[in-house]
């Protein structure tokens, strides 16, 4: 019995043994299942955001993947974290197969036994493929939507992921060349280790490219704040410097930049693209970054405002004072004339009080903001002859001058109808206004299609070229001194003078021959004032000296009549358009210049009693009256020929063909609707860098007028330029522009910023295009990359809005509007000290 007895209870024994071994081995079983799950927890690899497609084409989306309380692999050892990579292809197979399965209920028996055996070295080993099925957890407590609706992720170390600097599309990693290589794990974000494999996954269903964000050294919770920044230029600079982030942490951006993974070939406002493939924004040429170094050493631009005694008017080369008092005569105008600083300034002038945008063309041609050009004294001097007027807030223009008090249109007209072969606007179309006032006959000779330079000293007619520029009138500040004026020979069509004050009859005629030289063979000079209609002793005086000297000069005086309305007289003289009454002469005074003498030299040249003889040779320039307007804007002129090389290297009537068509492509397709320019608030333009005045050309059906300016270093076509019915003038980029602050609405510059920095401050040039053009006014820069960043960087500096930059091949776009923005720090400028 007690045998049997014993017999059942080993039986039991053994059958107890055996489902106590299967407990074990289940509770085994559990417990290594535990720490696989515990230990593939604890990292948890990037993951794939699902994002609206259309955001995707111009953003770049940041991802940071958020912070563990425990187990963060920031704690693992390094060799922890770099553990092997599988390849790209293995990453989508493994998702979906793995996603199904369901076994975390298990966990809670034996976690808390088995949770000392968590190592970080076993993680290699775990089957990698089974990781997913913790996925759908693990997202919903990471993820996070930043406010702009772009997801946000911290990373398992908690470090910031916006210091990226590779792109990583399915598993592969764009090289600095744009080229692609697979990603081997070396350069993962830190704590990612061995299940960087998923890190790159693109989920199916999306186009969503996702950004590989490098390693920073401080934290980052504010996602929106970075994704902005991306959104606001794309191509963030390369720097070996560590950049600042907006929450003050510094972030290491030395080894790469963000690009966007869309098409992005239109024009973004406030977006950067960079070289490289235009519909992918491809990863820069290590070229193109080198270009750009110098842009990330110039982060520091102090700007002070000029004190100077002209204040917000201040003319840097014609309010030299210290040069003014060292002149030994004014008998000659000396003190009107140009007297630039030895060093261009580099301060920014300041604006009126009270100034607002200015009224827009046409209604400026009869009034304009009396705060924008706050002077009244020519409105005391000149009100009676309806020059300009007080009224209320306004200053405003009746059209009248000391000539034509009823109104300028009349006088125009009086003045075609003395002489028909003027012919305004056909025969005549570019003319010279000396001694303009306030441009009142430029101003409306616009109604008869013809272009005026108007010009007129800073002297005591307070501001008179401002209120031109003002009233959106083309003037410069220039007197007739001791030198030529910028402006090539035999290029306009008329000349006019009403009351000048310019004593054109004394000294051999200085003056009176140097209109000759700037007046073309055949043209006109209009002169209206006392010593034509008046008999006042001094009148009749100047009148016989006048006489004399225009028949020894060959003129002929076409027409003398006087308009009764205005109670003036004009007098109309003819220049010859041939030798033969040169030759004629018994007397050689005043006497023709010398062979060697340039009448196109004008850059700082001095006045001298010659004439210049008359061109006889059927293709030289001057034999010939240019096509009528507007026929002549796009026909070649005669005398360019075709054994001639242009500027672009082709034959020149093939050159000037070929720069007036790819200009008005630009414009059309570019200027006119591609960067945001409302060209109704335009109307004062300057090409600050012409060639063949193309540019003017395309706009030629616009409210606007540019002036081309042909810098002093570039080849001579400013008579090509007139030719055409343009005009333009001569200029030193080095030294200020001789006209008032504020004075254009829109600056073009074709690569003339990357030629000027080899000869003088690119610091002081900024300086100048912030004077002369006007606030909320548009610079549009055409150039090199390297000088597009450099300029853009200047422009942010001074609080412009930077509405556009682009590039491709090392070439740059760039158009930023100038802000209201003004220094609170002065500087004394103790030259322009009166």
């Amino acid at each position: 019995m007690a045998l049997g007895k014993y017999s059942r209870v080993d039986n039991r024994r053994q059958n107890s043994s055996y489902c106590s071994t299967v407990t074990i081995t289940v509770f085994v079983g559990l417990c290594l299942v535990g720490v696989w799950m515990m230990t593939s927890s604890s990292v948890v690899p990037g993951q794939s955001v699902d994002v609206p497609s259309q955001e995707n084409k111009n953003e770049v989306k940041q991802q940071v993947l958020p912070k563990q309380s425990e187990d963060s692999p920031g704690e693992l050892p390094e060799e922890a974290t770099q553990g092997e990579n599988s390849t790209p292809e293995e990453k989508p197979e493994e998702i979906p197969e793995e996603k199904p399965e369901e076994k975390p209920e298990e966990k809670p028996e034996e976690k808390p036994e088995e949770k000392p055996e968590e190592k970080p070295e076993e993680k290699p080993e775990e089957k990698p493929e089974e990781k997913p099925e913790e996925k759908p957890e693990e997202k919903s407590k990471e993820d996070t939507k930043s406010d702009d609706g772009s997801t946000t992720e911290t990373q398992n170390d908690g470090t910031s992921a916006d210091g990226g600097d590779t792109k990583i599309k399915n598993g592969e990693k764009n090289t600095e060349d744009g080229g692609t290589k697979p990603d081997d794990g070396g350069s993962n974000a830190a704590g990612q280790g061995d299940s960087e494999e998923n890190s790159t996954e693109k989920k199916p269903g999306t186009d969503e490219t996702e950004i590989k964000l490098g390693e920073n050294t401080g934290e980052r919770e504010d996602g929106e704040t970075e994704n902005d920044k991306t959104d606001e230029k794309v191509d963030q600079k390369d720097s070996k410097e560590s950049d600042k982030s907006p929450d003050g942490q510094t972030n290491d951006q030395s080894s790469g930049e963000l690009l966007p993974s869309g098409a992005q070939s239109e024009l973004l406002n406030e977006t950067t693209t960079q070289s490289g493939s235009w519909s992918t924004q491809a990863a820069e040429s290590k070229n193109e970054k080198e270009s750009q170094k110098s842009s990330n050493q110039q982060e520091g631009y102090t700007w002070k405002l000029c004190n100077v005694t002209a204040g917000p008017d201040y003319i840097p080369c014609l309010d030299n004072w210290q040069a003014i008092r060292s002149l030994h005569s004014t008998k000659h105008y000396e003190h009107r004339e140009r007297h630039c600083p030895e060093e261009p300034p580099t301060c920014l002038v300041s604006s009126p009080e009270g100034y607002k945008r200015p009224i827009e063309w046409p209604t400026s041609r009869e009034k304009i903001w009396y705060h924008n050009v706050p002077h009244t004294k020519l409105a005391q001097i000149k009100g009676h002859q309806n020059w300009v007027k007080v009224t209320g807030e306004f200053l405003t223009f009746p059209g009248g001058g000391t000539q034509f008090k009823h109104g300028a249109l009349h006088y125009i007209d009086f003045i075609n109808e003395s002489v028909p072969d003027i012919a305004w606007g056909k025969q005549t179309r570019v003319i010279l206004d000396v001694g303009c006032g306030v441009a009142s006959f430029g101003g409306y000779l616009f109604d008869r299609d013809v272009l005026t330079m108007s010009f007129a000293p800073k002297d005591e007619h307070e501001a008179q070229v401002q209120f031109a520029l003002e009233r959106g009138i083309p003037a410069i500040s220039a007197v007739m001194g001791t030198k030529r004026l910028p402006y090539p020979g035999r290029v306009f069509d008329a000349v006019h003078c009403a009351r000048c004050r310019v004593p054109w009859h004394i000294e051999g005629g200085k003056l009176l021959l140097e209109l000759n030289r700037v007046l073309r063979p055949g043209g006109f000079f209009v002169w209206s004032a006392t010593p034509v209609y008046q008999k006042l002793a001094e009148d009749v005086e100047i009148w016989q000296a006048m006489t004399e000297l225009t028949k020894a000069m060959c003129w002929e005086l076409v027409s003398i009549n006087k308009d009764t309305i205005n109670g003036v007289g004009v007098a109309t003289y003819r220049k010859p358009s041939s030798n033969d009454c040169y030759e004629r002469r018994s007397k050689q005074e005043p006497p023709l210049c010398e062979a060697s003498d340039d009448p196109n030299g004008a850059w700082n040249v001095p006045l001298k009693a010659c004439m210049h003889k008359v061109p006889v040779d059927s293709l030289e320039r001057g034999s010939q009256w240019p096509e009528k307007w507007p026929a002549r804007l796009g026909k070649t002129p005669y005398w360019m020929l075709s054994s001639q090389v242009g500027v672009y290297g082709k034959p020149a009537p093939e050159d000037f063909t070929a720069d007036y068509e790819h200009w008005k492509r630009v414009v059309s397709n570019s200027y006119l609707n591609g960067i945001g320019i409302n060209w109704s608030s335009v109307r004062n333009t300057m090409d600050m860098r012409s060639v063949y005045g193309g540019f003017a050309a395309a706009l030629k059906d616009l409210n606007v007028w540019v002036m081309n300016v042909i810098t002093v270093d570039s080849p001579d076509t400013l008579p090509i330029i007139y030719e055409r019915g343009l005009f333009g003038i001569y200029h030193d980029w080095c030294e200020s522009f001789s006209t008032y602050p504020r004075s254009y609405d829109l600056l073009h510059a074709d690569h003339l910023f990357s030629k000027v920095k080899k000869r003088c401050s690119m610091v002081a040039v900024f300086a100048e295009v912030d004077r002369i053009l006007r606030p909320e006014g548009k610079l549009i820069v055409r150039d090199n990359v390297e000088t597009i960043n450099e300029l853009e960087n200047m422009a942010r500096s001074m609080q412009w809005e930077v509405r556009m930059t682009y590039s491709k091949d090392k070439e740059g776009l760039l158009c930023v509007q100038k802000s209201m923005w003004r220094p609170v720090e002065s500087e004394t400028l103790t030259y322009a000290i009166a």
